[in-house]
């Protein structure tokens, strides 16, 4: 949807503030961009550092959005840290602007794009790839050789006062959320999407049970709203008590702490006393589970992400023939578990990341149509990017999504003419 005012007069310029809106379509050579460089890989707030840096150029295919806000993924604390890899390896630009959560407005077009404008207020999935392969082409383009994350494995994501994306990455932005909470939403809600929906035949259906770790986080708080908004029941983990209500209040049918059990961790060996230890609770936390789904009611689907405290509780828990769909690996990635619940009960382990546009779209639509909450927790001025990260990394975040303000010069901003009177207000 265009802004309602792009008849506003600006000065043409080189370089704008942070905050400052230059002409509509206006593009200045130069940008203020948090940086990484290789030589500064480290914690958060050592290795972001504002810089100013040249404008992207387009190619045919490609937009260049001017950001109003963007989301705070862990990749962003992986690509400052450059572990599990340097975002250098991947892209080998000089330098690296982090970021794959944003909403915006359309700024410039490439010759080639026909479904976008400029004026244009779009929020954008992290999906990228070359378009021209089989599976970009009556596949799935996640399967594409060519598949990358921008903001990660590519060097130009949101933290920026412009970014340049694919035009296939673009959905409208839902015009009742302000921009900060439109920024924040896409990259968890849209892996959670594929998660559920995305590996046939094991999609998620009515009144099927669903275990969600790490309930009240970006990815289990979309979890639970999909899982509620299909009919099916969600069984939310958390391990602090006071984020038992805000999972219930997502509509999770149950929810458990796993401070209550002590099976976390890499499987001990199978037939020794520490074995059956960890065998005993793992049963106990199975039976937490037939409290809220009922005796013999095993969980039709594991959402996986923590990984290696998490998977081996995660394959027995599940029911003979369901799945274990996993999307990262925050406690570790050495994976271990029971092969012999695995063969001999038939279930599937799956391997999930992001999603495509047209998963991303489909869940976009439910944001469009309120029925998900992006579950915005804190937002963070511009300054203040790196923090945000620090935060992420230390998991002091609160429960849900946080966001931070790049060119909205404020919080509570929804359309095109309110952020101008603020900017205007602000230079």
């Amino acid at each position: 949807m265009a802004p309602l005012d792009a008849g506003y007069e600006a000065p043409e310029k080189d370089l704008y503030e942070v905050g400052e809106i230059p002409p509509m379509g206006h593009v200045p050579k130069q940008m203020y961009a948090w940086a990484i460089r290789r030589d500064r890989h480290g914690e958060p707030d050592k290795s972001f550092q504002v810089e100013v840096v040249d404008t992207p150029t387009l190619d045919s295919n490609e937009v260049l959005v001017f950001v109003m806000a963007a989301g705070v993924n862990y990749n962003g604390v992986w690509a400052g840290l450059g572990i599990p890899i340097s975002p250098f390896d991947v892209h080998k630009a000089d330098y690296h602007i982090a970021g794959s959560d944003a909403s915006g407005i359309i700024w410039a077009v490439g010759d080639k794009v026909k479904r976008w404008k400029v004026g244009d207020e779009v929020v954008i999935h992290c999906n990228q790839d070359d378009g021209d392969d089989e599976e970009c082409n009556g596949g799935d383009p996640m399967f594409s050789d060519s598949q990358r994350i921008w903001g990660y494995e590519t060097p130009d994501g949101s933290f920026g006062q412009f970014t340049r994306v694919q035009a296939q990455q673009l959905m409208p932005r839902p015009q009742h959320l302000t921009w900060e909470e439109s920024a924040c939403y896409t990259l968890t809600l849209a892996t959670a999407y594929r998660m559920l929906f995305g590996h046939r035949p094991h999609t998620l259906k009515p009144g099927q049970n669903v275990l969600v770790w790490g309930a009240s986080g970006g990815l289990g708080s979309f979890a639970i709203q999909l899982i509620n908004t299909a009919g099916a029941n969600a069984i939310g983990v958390i391990s602090e008590e006071d984020k038992r209500e805000f999972v219930m209040s997502l509509g999770a049918k149950g929810v458990i702490n796993r401070k209550d059990f002590n099976c976390w961790g890499q499987l001990p060996e199978v037939n020794t006393d520490e074995y059956k230890a960890w065998f005993a609770e793992t049963r106990k936390f199975g039976k937490a589970i037939w409290d809220i789904t009922g005796k013999g009611n095993n969980v039709d689907m594991v959402f996986e992400h923590p990984g290696q405290a998490t998977f081996p509780v995660s394959t027995f828990v599940c029911k003979k023939g369901g799945m274990v769909v996993i999307c990262a690996g925050t406690t570790g990635y050495n994976l271990t578990m029971d092969a012999r619940y695995i063969w001999m009960h038939q279930k599937r382990v799956q391997g999930s990341h992001f999603a495509h546009l047209k998963q991303a779209a489909a869940a976009n639509k439910l944001m469009m149509e309120r029925r998900l909450d992006p579950c915005m927790s804190e937002v963070f001025p511009w300054e203040q990017i790196p923090a945000a990260h620090v935060k992420m990394r230390k998991n002091e975040h609160k429960p849900g999504n946080m966001a931070v303000l790049v060119s909205a010069t404020q919080t509570g901003l929804r359309t095109f003419e309110d952020t101008l009177e603020a900017s205007k207000a602000k230079f």
